[in-house]
């Protein structure tokens, strides 16, 4: 009976997609995984250069990740019992749900939303009430509000990935004061946006924002990830939910010292904002395209019936972006990440003469 029962269990879970990672192509343009190459790959081995001389990875990372809050603590002007870390804010999401969420849980969120977040509700059999985007690719805030009563937890990616969608601040605090359970803020891409609401959980105590350092400073590969909340929160987390060792010695290091060089990242991101228009401007002006508004990184864009052809296409030109398919009403939608200056001159003029 026991055997029965596993291999029953093993069935069910072996039947779900899970999420799904982009493809790997050799020799191309990547800018399909919203990863930062505008910050130098020589300025970060400089950094990885710098620590990796002081550390002794025979040791457990002791203190390590105390070290690491206290200098997000001071890059956010949090304080330091606000704030716990993760291996990426994947891990978070995960811990989360696995601890606070079970099969009789509703969790209102937007549809689509992270990736990754849906597929770990699927997992844990956690239902979700979704919202869709409208055909301007906005969501309504009075959806959400009606719906909020019939939702256990709220997660919302703000800014929205992959839409790049980002609620006014004023729309998104009325809804976050309103809902009264678990709020979840996921600010992955708030570095490139117009605002953040983090300020808020030294308020209210029901709200978790979970940040990263895998966009704005350009360490994906290093999967160093945070969340802010109140004291109670993160206590909980950070002494009986999370790992004993969460990150590695070399992720903790260097992410300290990359914070103590944020301006260097803020720099950056403003950049990368400056790159986000230039896209967004050459694309309308190809008159083919339907193009939408973005806080993040990334620009989607709905290229209808030839999405599929055109992803294609720009892989044989050397160039790999992100094919969505159908979102909401719009078909045949593609995301772009925003890299270098060359690397985006290179991708509009790959679209120019594929429209020639």
């Amino acid at each position: 009976m026991k055997k029965d029962w596993f291999e029953k269990e093993l069935e069910k879970y072996s039947k779900l997609v899970g999420y799904k990672k982009p493809e790997k192509y050799s020799n191309v343009i990547k800018l399909d995984s919203n990863e930062n190459y505008v910050v130098s790959q020589e300025f970060l081995q400089k950094m990885i250069n710098e620590v990796k001389e002081n550390i002794d990875v025979r040791e457990y990372p002791l203190g390590g990740t105390e070290r690491l809050s206290q200098s997000i603590s001071k890059y956010m002007g949090i304080p330091r019992e606000m704030i716990g870390v993760g291996n990426g804010s994947d891990q978070i999401i995960d811990l989360i749900l696995s601890t606070f969420a079970s099969k009789g849980t509703k969790i209102l969120t937007s549809d689509p939303t992270f990736g990754f977040f849906e597929e770990r509700c699927k997992l844990y059999s956690i239902r979700t009430l979704k919202i869709p985007f409208d055909k301007n690719m906005t969501l309504d805030l009075e959806k959400f509000l009606l719906n909020s009563k019939k939702a256990d937890i709220l997660y919302l990616d703000m800014p929205n990935n992959p839409t790049g969608f980002q609620f006014q601040r004023k729309d998104l605090e009325k809804l976050i004061r309103e809902f009264k359970g678990l709020v979840i803020i996921d600010e992955a891409y708030v570095e490139f946006s117009d605002y953040s609401i983090v300020e808020m959980t030294k308020k209210i105590n029901n709200l978790i924002v979970l940040r990263t350092l895998s966009k704005s400073f350009g360490l994906a590969g290093l999967r160093v990830g945070y969340l802010v909340a109140n004291s109670k929160i993160i206590d909980t987390f950070t002494r009986v939910i999370q790992y004993p060792y969460p990150l590695n010695t070399l992720a903790i290091e260097i992410g300290i010292v990359a914070l103590r060089q944020s301006k260097y990242f803020t720099d950056i991101a403003d950049l990368v904002k400056k790159e986000r228009l230039r896209i967004i401007i050459n694309l309308k002006q190809m008159k083919i395209f339907e193009v939408f508004d973005s806080k993040a990184n990334f620009v989607l864009f709905s290229a209808g019936g030839s999405g599929q052809r055109i992803h294609k296409a720009l892989i044989e030109q050397g160039i790999s972006i992100k094919n969505l398919g159908k979102i909401g009403q719009h078909e045949g939608c593609l995301r772009v990440t925003v890299g270098s200056q060359d690397m985006n001159s290179k991708f509009l003029t790959a679209i120019r003469d594929l429209l020639n």
